[in-house]
C-alpha cells in the first residue's frame, strides 16, 4: 500500500492511493495515520479495504508528511561508500547517528526555506525508515519485522552550521523545512529488498546524485538492529539511511542551493518529491 496524508497544513486527512494513482480518503476508517496504526494489524485492515469504495479526494490535494506523531527521527552520517568517497572521509566502524528536529519534517513538495545567514544549504536525497514496532535490543534477522514501511526524505543540510560553527551536526540539520518526507508511506511488503532502491536528485534538472541503496555500508536491518541497541524506537519513528554521492559538498568545487531553486527526487518505488528554495520568511534582518 501507498499511504499518505493530505490537505492544508495542520489539517491533513489520512488516505491511500488506488490502482490508478488517485488519493482516496482513509477518513471515516482512521482518525490519521499516526504511530497508532502502523501494526502490521492495523495494515492489514486498511489493506483489506476496497479502495474504490472510498471517497476520491480533491485532485489538487497537497501532502503532508505521510506519518503524524513521529517522536524522533534518526539520521545516519557519511553511511553510502562513494559520499564519504567524494568527502574524503574514511569508512565509519559504527553507524555515526545525529538527530533531526521533529520541527523540520514537512511535506514533500513544501518550500524549503533557506536560513538567514545561509550560503551552505546542500541537499541529501535519503531512504527514510518508518518504525511500525517497537524495538529495543533487536537482532538483524528480526529487525526489518519492525518496520512499517519506508519513504523518500530530503535530509537538508546547512553545511557551515553543520561544520563550522563549533558544535554537533544538529545545527546544520534541524533548520525548519530541513526534513521533507514522503509523498507516500510505500509498506513493507511492497519493499522486498530496501537494498537494491534505485535514487535520484536533481537541481533545476541537472542530475547530481544517481545512488543506490545498495551502496550502503550498513544496510537497514543492521541500523535498526544497531540504533535499537541503543534507545528503543517506537511506532512513527524515523530513520533516515544516509545519502550516496553528488551531494553540493562533492561537487568541485562545492555547490549550494540559493533561493529561487527547484529540487526534485525520488526512489524506484517510493514516489518523488519537488521542492522550491526561497528565503526563509522570517529570517530577514531588522
Amino acid at each position: 500500500m501507498k499511504l499518505l496524508r493530505y490537505g492544508p497544513a495542520g489539517q491533513e486527512q489520512p488516505g491511500m492511493l488506488d490502482a490508478e494513482g488517485k488519493i482516496r480518503s482513509l477518513s471515516g476508517v482512521i482518525a490519521d495515520l499516526s504511530p497508532q496504526t502502523l501494526s502490521d494489524e492495523a495494515l492489514a485492515k486498511l489493506k483489506a479495504l476496497d479502495p474504490a469504495s472510498l471517497p476520491l479526494a480533491p485532485a489538487d490535494s497537497r501532502l503532508g508528511t505521510p506519518v503524524t506523531g513521529t517522536g524522533k527521527v534518526i539520521c545516519v552520517g557519511l553511511n553510502y561508500r562513494d559520499h564519504a568517497d567524494e568527502t574524503g572521509a574514511t569508512y565509519p566502524p559504527e553507524p555515526i547517528l545525529f538527530m533531526k528536529a521533529t520541527s523540520a519534517l514537512q511535506g514533500p513538495d513544501d518550500e524549503v526555506w533557506i536560513p538567514r545567514g545561509s550560503v551552505k544549504t546542500d541537499w541529501e536525497v535519503e531512504l527514510a525508515v518508518v518504525i511500525g514496532r517497537a524495538a529495543k535490543y533487536v537482532e538483524v534477522q528480526d529487525a526489518l519485522s519492525h518496520v512499517a514501511g519506508y519513504c523518500v526524505m530530503n535530509d537538508l543540510s546547512e553545511r557551515e552550521f553543520q561544520i563550522e560553527r563549533g558544535g554537533q551536526w544538529d545545527k546544520g540539520k534541524c533548520c525548519d523545512t530541513f526534513g521533507p518526507l514522503g509523498p507516500y508511506l510505500v509498506t513493507r511488503d511492497e519493499v522486498p529488498d530496501p537494498q537494491n532502491l534505485p535514487m535520484w536528485l536533481e537541481v533545476d534538472g541537472h542530475r547530481y546524485q544517481n545512488g543506490n541503496t545498495s551502496n550502503m555500508i550498513f544496510g537497514v536491518a543492521e541500523l535498526v538492529s544497531y540504533i535499537s541497541g541503543f534507545m528503543t524506537l517506537v511506532p512513527g519513528d524515523v530513520i533516515s539511511t544516509g545519502t550516496p554521492a553528488g551531494v553540493g559538498l562533492g561537487q568541485r568545487p562545492p555547490l549550494y542551493l540559493r533561493a529561487g531553486q527547484t529540487v526534485r527526487l525520488g526512489i524506484a518505488g517510493l514516489g518523488e518529491q519537488c521542492q522550491l528554495t526561497v528565503n526563509d520568511p522570517a529570517g530577514a534582518t531588522a
